[in-house]
């Protein structure tokens, strides 16, 4: 019993772990992560965002498709598999804190003949045993591989959510331009009916001899010009009808006749955007804390690496019960035990080891810079999603009022016209601008929810909440 204290040493050492101990990075002043874009921006407010963003928009069917994609896409399946393979991997490395042990069992049966004796004998043999063994975590490698597993963990948990954010954003944008492609198609057949009724008033004014041809010409170019948008915009509708099936993990035939597909309005939501702040930001979106978790991976992965370096010991103990019947087996003869230490020690003489752990240190050191990437990428995307956001609310107003105008235009030319006031051409050339400016405020109406919804992508919300896919 002397000696059991000598053996439980390497115990009472295992909080002994080499390798440097993470420290997080140092967060960036103030100054440099507020969002220069929400202070200057009239489009957006410093307000919380929400966790589910797309309520925003007010659109029962944009709400039922992205609580679908939060549970069936195909990607953000894939990483919940990562994920689930990533906490597998940790239990894992916690069952290095525990023994080892196995049991086995043994017959055998053998014949000798002895020549001097003139005959032959035979021997049968019992045997039990249990073996039982026991790495000391010495130096902290068990330790350290634990702490490298749980921030594996972590950061495929911040993938998830990564994809969680990605797929909100773009089940949103495939839904909006599907809308918005269908309302542009609905404009095209709207322009190409208003100039097929001034192509009608054309010819009749022709057959009363009142008209020219080179204006039934310039009528009939205007019609087909129309005309000839609406397949485009058709096509455009259809394939992102199907994208935004994939999205939602659904066969792309299976979303032509829903109700996704009869959509005609762009959704749009209230200005001003609730953006939060920059400090919110980089702690909400998914990539910045993957980066950093997996930073303190590979920082941990430095202990495990240095640790290497020196010299193991495992407790070794087993029993075991010998005989040559059965039912001695339990006997005091039969009994065996053994226990002991087992040291080991791979000298690193040809270096191999010490370049594993320069190997590790530049590994984390690459990390690092990836973080510091990371956080700088955040701030970025959120500040050229406001603008752009700002930019497209602020050029949409615009052609709202041109819309307004063109159309009063158009009017007005038509009743002069009526009364001889104007020229055809006159009529004609309001036509083609009131045209042309509604098919300019349906694309701009687009290109505004497009720029919110990549606002809202920017900020990294929409994981909070969701549900585990299945």
């Amino acid at each position: 019993m002397k000696r059991l204290p000598a053996l439980l040493l390497p115990l009472t050492l295992a909080a002994c772990a080499v390798g440097p101990d993470y420290q997080r990075p140092a967060a960036l002043p103030a100054e440099q992560v507020r969002l220069a874009e929400a202070l200057e921006n009239g489009t957006v407010t410093p307000s919380p965002l929400p966790d589910q963003w797309w309520h925003l928009f007010n659109d029962a069917e944009l709400d039922r498709l992205v609580a679908q994609a939060l549970t069936k896409n195909t990607d953000l399946r894939a990483a919940a598999a990562n994920l689930q393979r990533a906490r597998a991997m940790l239990s894992e490395a916690g069952a290095a804190r525990l023994p080892t042990s196995g049991t086995s069992a043994q017959f055998s049966h053998s014949q000798q003949v002895i020549p001097a004796l003139g005959r032959t004998v035979t021997n049968d043999f019992f045997s039990l045993g249990f073996d039982a063994s026991y790495e000391a975590d010495l130096f902290g490698g068990v330790s350290r591989s634990i702490e490298a597993a749980r921030a594996d963990a972590a950061s495929a948990q911040a993938a998830v959510d990564a994809a969680r954010v990605a797929v909100a954003a773009e089940t949103t944008r495939a839904y909006a331009a599907a809308c918005g492609f269908g309302e542009q198609a609905d404009v095209a057949r709207e322009t190409e009916s208003l100039q097929a009724r001034t192509l009608d008033l054309t010819e009749r004014r022709l057959a009363a001899g009142r008209g020219t041809r080179a204006e039934v010409d310039a009528a009939t170019v205007l019609v087909e010009q129309a005309r000839a948008q609406v397949p485009v915009f058709e096509a455009e509708r259809r394939a992102a009808l199907y994208a935004l099936a994939v999205l939602t993990g659904d066969a792309p035939s299976a979303i032509i006749d829903s109700p996704a597909a009869r959509c005609r309005t762009v959704p749009a939501a209230p200005q001003p955007l609730p953006v939060g702040d920059g400090q919110a930001l980089l702690a909400r979106r998914p990539d910045v804390r993957q980066a950093e978790r997996t930073l303190a991976a590979d920082t941990a992965r430095i202990g495990v690496a240095t640790a290497a370096l020196y010299p193991s010991i495992t407790l070794l103990g087993g029993v075991s019960l010998g005989a040559t019947r059965f039912s001695n087996l339990g006997n005091a003869g039969s009994v065996g035990y053994s226990l002991g230490p087992l040291i080991s020690w791979n000298f690193p003489l040809n270096g191999a080891a010490r370049a594993r752990v320069e190997q590790s240190k530049a590994v984390a050191e690459g990390s690092l810079a990836r973080f510091d990437g990371a956080v700088l990428t955040a701030l970025k995307e959120a500040e050229q999603a406001l603008a752009r956001a700002g930019g497209a609310a602020t050029r949409e107003d615009a052609l709202r009022r041109a819309m307004t105008a063109s159309t009063d235009a158009a009017r007005l030319s038509r009743i002069r016209f009526d009364y001889g006031a104007d020229s055809f051409l006159q009529l004609l050339d309001a036509e083609r601008q009131r045209a042309a400016a509604r098919a300019a405020l349906a694309q701009a109406e687009a290109a505004r929810a497009d720029a919110q919804i990549s606002v809202f992508k920017a900020l990294g919300g929409g994981w909070e909440t969701a549900s585990p896919p299945n």
